[in-house]
């Protein structure tokens, strides 16, 4: 048997809702995602949904989407929804990645982000790596907390290409060469004394199956100075 679960109503009257206190603020990127959504694919129907105080418990972007567009806001009322509803909506929805923040980012002609998508699209690396190399921290937390809040910056960015074109020249002997940890090995031997990217290539053309995946940092050290020691007569510590 169908029953009805909750009817659903419709209005232009946008300013007869308002925002549940504590909610998050708006975000401008969704906001520009979704209005963007709307204009190229037309409204989909899709009700937000409000308490009794005509709260909104969720869909506060597509409210607002649709009274700047002049559209009219389906809506549904769930009696006694409050803040932690709110909180198991949000943790229910998708999150944005890091893609999604560096094409509106640079789709609103930031040009750190435009940069790093120019970057990530020459060399094909994952947005960690990329987010390493460009920013030259290793931190990846903080580094992500910045990319997604819009503070990224580039740091050094002839150098991180250089660093890229050294790295998949090791693609042929290695194929975990995008690997983080890997990455995290060699950029923290860039600089040291004794150790040269271009001459641990060369190393490796000579053993093309020593490099094989390791569990972690240290253990890359360890194996990248074996092979860059092959047959060197100097020989140089890289792990301390």
């Amino acid at each position: 048997m169908t029953k009805t679960f909750c009817q659903v109503f419709v209005t232009k009257d946008h300013d007869m809702f308002k925002p549940i206190e504590g909610n998050r603020p708006l975000n401008a990127l969704h906001l520009r995602r979704l209005k963007k959504s709307i204009n190229d694919h037309g409204f989909l129907f899709m009700p937000i949904v409000v308490n009794e105080k005509m709260e909104v418990i969720d869909g506060q972007h597509r409210l607002h989407c649709v009274k700047e567009l002049g559209l009219p806001v389906y809506y549904v009322v769930a009696n006694g929804y409050g803040m932690n509803h709110v909180h198991v909506l949000n943790e229910n929805t998708k999150n944005w990645n890091a893609e999604d923040y560096m094409n509106a980012y640079a789709d609103m002609g930031r040009q750190e982000y435009v940069r790093y998508r120019e970057f990530r699209s020459a060399y094909g690396l994952d947005h960690n790596v990329c987010m390493g190399l460009l920013s030259g921290s290793t931190t990846g937390k903080t580094v992500q907390e910045r990319f997604k809040s819009g503070d990224f910056k580039v740091k050094g960015y002839a150098k991180a290409c250089e660093f890229a074109e050294h790295l998949i020249l090791m693609e042929p002997m290695y194929a975990g060469w995008k690997r983080w940890t890997f990455v995290l090995a060699l950029m923290g031997l860039v600089g040291k004394d004794g150790f040269a990217l271009s001459e641990f290539v060369d190393k490796l053309k000579l053993q093309p199956t020593a490099l094989v995946d390791c569990a972690n940092v240290e253990q890359y050290r360890d194996l990248i100075e074996r092979i860059y020691n092959h047959r060197r007569r100097e020989k140089v510590n890289l792990r301390y």
